[in-house]
């Protein structure tokens, strides 16, 4: 495996992997890799491309007030785990390589990014866009592959790729939880043990949701009044919104299709941010 810190180098060594014959299967990611980016490596590898993934921790996307300076940063684990899944480019470039001094333009989605964490955190799609699309061009990827668990980044990068008509298939992978339901994520190393516990509310509170549409509740007014009656039980947890909505638009939706619409949830244990959701 190649690891790569330059702009110049990544591309050179993309150039190599297409004069090969082979494809590109892009995993963009902010390092702190762990089982859900292990998924996704696997599901770009079942695509028969070669496998570049990308360990960078955006600025752009992090609001003022948010966790930029104590974002997990795992070089070395990262490294190892990409190793042990296949990956032939790692590419890791510094802030200045990818933002250099005088960076000044930004890439806008105007209506799937809007709700839910668009109000929530205004800064994340604009710079999440603006770093992939960056990303996009430096690797040339034939298939981009996505996860889930962040089911409304997945939306807008699907809404721009159509858009815009960039030229990759778009891939994307189931959530991946722990043994107790929890969602994978770099930000669970903050939560001390009961922490944690307190979070598993809300994985009964999606669960809950899902059994109450399998036994033919459509209204999305009560499953989300259900699911912040269990999560308001715990002290701990604040939620942000909790909404049905639907995955290609992130349109709220009054009332469930199964099979066409998911709850979304984030939510703060403590002074933690995370998301999780569930199709219905």
């Amino acid at each position: 495996m190649q690891k790569i810190e330059t702009v110049t180098a990544m591309r050179e060594a993309a150039a190599v992997l297409r004069a090969g014959g082979r494809k590109i299967a892009f995993v963009p990611t902010l390092g702190a890799l762990h089982a859900g980016h292990a998924s996704l490596i696997r599901l770009a590898r079942e695509s028969g491309a070669a496998v570049v993934v990308s360990a960078f921790v955006n600025p752009l996307q992090f609001g003022p007030s948010e966790d930029l300076a104590k974002y997990p940063r795992t070089a070395s684990a990262d490294v190892l785990l990409a190793e042990k899944e296949g990956v032939e480019v790692l590419f890791a470039p510094t802030v200045e390589e990818m933002f250099p001094k005088g960076f000044s333009s930004l890439v806008l989605e105007e209506a799937v990014s809007k709700p839910l964490c668009g109000v929530a955190r205004p800064a994340l799609f604009r710079g999440t866009l603006t770093c992939w699309l960056k990303l996009f061009n430096i690797v040339q990827p034939d298939v981009v592959v996505l996860g889930e668990k962040d089911v409304q980044q997945v939306a807008v990068v699907k809404k721009v790729a159509a858009d815009l008509l960039l030229p990759f298939k778009i891939l994307t992978g189931p959530v991946v939880r722990d043994a107790d339901g929890m969602t994978v994520s770099a930000r669970n190393n903050y939560l001390t043990p009961s922490q944690r516990e307190e979070a598993l509310a809300v994985v009964k509170a999606l669960r809950k949701a899902k059994e109450m549409v399998d036994a033919g509740v459509k209204s999305a007014d009560r499953l989300v009044a259900e699911a912040t009656h269990i999560i308001a039980a715990k002290r701990r947890l604040r939620v942000i919104y909790i909404s049905c909505v639907d995955p290609r638009t992130m349109e709220q939706i009054r009332e469930v299709v199964p099979g066409e619409c998911l709850m979304a949830i984030s939510y703060w244990v403590d002074e933690v941010r995370l998301t999780d959701n569930m199709p219905l």
